[in-house]
């Protein structure tokens, strides 16, 4: 008898949903200023968080219609006290587990990534000053994080980078991060600024796709610049420089979005589920898995339910009305 091919949540443009990324917890260790507002964000209360079990619960409801990936985010994930033991129960699901963090605490998990699998860890790094960082992450760990992306390198881990650009603060540092990976086997990821409640985000800020091109093609001779084929579902745009040891990429979401390969939906902490980064409307997932009901129907109504484009912001003039940024902080949502 053959085995029945596992049905993929599937929305009504056709893309099948295979990759789940669940936020752990609202809080961080820092404050960045494009992830949270300058006064910090409400907190759901502990009581509206989903525990462990909770969590494993809906991953493997999530794994039985197709998923296959799943990112850990925040908030800060490794500020959770029970983040070892969730990794450790996810880590027994037929899935790839990956995690996003700012760094500060990943000498403490090394081996627990180790344990569970996990080989690739995206970092939040957007300055490679020590005063920028603190300026931008109102907290004085740069020297910490870096040391932790030198360990994970050293302990064989596949390490990307995520920075944020913004004009006149650190869009003069695209070719110090680039020039990381001539002797680090890095991906650095360059990622235009998004609005999300609080962040005092405005078009003046964007460091374009074609703005990250421009620095490059500046500094490197075009016949060492090779673009790189990108993975199925890839939300960058991938490149390196011949003969460097790492690469870079853009994740254009404001000025080139890749919404027509999208394969994610978000889980927040509170149990939400979000079937896109900028969408205003959730489903809840926790309230009828807590009252002892299916929960299957809920997610595969919550992805049928996804916009073609950016929830619906299908233009730049669209992305700059401020009727459309009603979404929560992006502390609040997951990276």
């Amino acid at each position: 008898m053959k085995n029945e091919k596992k049905s993929v949540l599937t929305d009504t443009f056709g893309r099948e949903h295979n990759y789940l990324r669940i936020s752990l917890t609202e809080r961080c260790n820092l404050r960045c200023t494009y992830c949270m507002p300058a006064d910090g964000i409400t907190l759901s209360p502990k009581s509206h968080i989903m525990t462990y079990e909770e969590i494993y619960t809906i991953a493997k409801e999530f794994v039985a219609n197709g998923v296959t990936k799943i990112r850990l985010t925040g908030g800060e994930p490794l500020v959770r006290k029970d983040a070892a033991l969730i990794m450790e129960k996810l880590a027994t699901l037929p899935i790839e587990l990956a995690i996003t963090t700012n760094g500060v605490l990943v000498d403490r998990f090394i081996e627990t990534f180790k344990k569970c699998g996990i080989k690739t860890v995206n970092i939040s790094l957007d300055s490679l000053s020590a005063s920028k960082n603190k300026s931008i992450t109102r907290r004085d760990y740069f020297t910490k994080v870096y040391n932790n992306i030198q360990l994970l390198l050293k302990e064989g881990f596949e390490v990307k980078l995520n920075c944020v650009l913004m004009k006149g603060f650190n869009d003069n540092e695209i070719v110090d991060f680039i020039e990381l990976t001539k002797e680090q086997p890095l991906q650095i990821r360059f990622i235009e600024f998004m609005p999300f409640d609080g962040n005092k985000w405005n078009m003046e800020k964007l460091v374009s796709l074609e703005d990250i091109l421009k620095q490059v093609y500046n500094r490197y001779d075009i016949s060492d610049f090779i673009r790189l084929n990108d993975k199925p579902n890839d939300t960058a745009k991938n490149y390196q420089i011949k003969g460097y040891k790492g690469t870079f990429a853009i994740i254009s979401s404001v000025t080139n979005p890749f919404c027509d390969s999208c394969n994610r939906i978000r889980l927040t902490a509170n149990g939400h589920l979000k079937n896109c980064l900028f969408s205003t409307t959730e489903s809840d997932v926790l309230t009828p898995l807590r009252n002892g009901n299916p929960i299957a129907a809920v997610i595969k109504k919550a992805v049928l339910a996804k916009k073609n484009t950016r929830n619906g912001m299908d233009t730049l003039q669209k992305f700059k009305d401020p009727a459309f940024h009603n979404n929560r902080s992006m502390i609040a949502i997951g990276g």
